[in-house]
């Protein structure tokens, strides 16, 4: 029915505590820690999508200079890196309204390491803080102004001239989850 908000989701995958996320774009690879402790939802629903192979094939749609590069949109996956660019729309809808057909409890409140540092990967949103579903943004550089707001679930180890050249339009190759201690 139109307007009712997609259903909560927990995901099914149980969190080790170890994962490391190989973010393979156009423009290099990025590796991320993802913080299984202090977002384990978030963690876990960036896994699952993962290894679903969901991300692949898609493109950044968002690009804010100093601020945030973002990703994870479903509506990319049948555009050109020029449609998207230009922010038209694809034939399934506006690049940044799509998502999974679910939505995830925020943890930004409970996350005591939920600090938008250089680099860090967080899960964007709407205005509803339990909206979260699988787009993603790197900050540009610190946003803690965003840390009251939005669930960071992991920092950026590699790849941080990677992230800072990123534009809209670029491919997200591929998102590997492996297990490092």
């Amino acid at each position: 029915m139109f307007g009712m908000p997609d259903p909560l989701y927990t995901p099914e995958y149980v969190c080790v505590g170890d994962e490391v996320a190989t973010v393979v774009t156009s423009k290099g690879t990025i590796r991320v820690r993802l913080d299984a402790e202090g977002a384990p939802i978030h963690v876990a629903n960036f896994c699952e999508l993962a290894m679903s192979g969901y991300y692949d094939g898609l493109k950044f749609h968002r690009y804010v200079p100093g601020f945030v590069i973002q990703g994870g949109c479903p509506n990319t996956r049948d555009m050109t890196s020029d449609e998207v660019a230009r922010g038209m729309r694809g034939p399934d809808g506006q690049p940044g309204t799509g998502g999974p057909g679910y939505r995830i409890v925020h943890e930004y409140d409970t996350n005591p390491r939920n600090s938008h540092d250089d680099g860090a990967l967080a899960m964007a949103r709407s205005s509803n803080p339990d909206s979260a579903g699988s787009q993603f943004y790197f900050c540009l550089g610190a946003q803690h102004m965003l840390d009251n707001d939005y669930t960071v679930f992991g920092q950026t180890i590699e790849g941080l001239d990677v992230i800072s050249a990123l534009r809209a339009g670029d491919d997200i190759e591929s998102i590997r989850i492996s297990h490092e201690a």
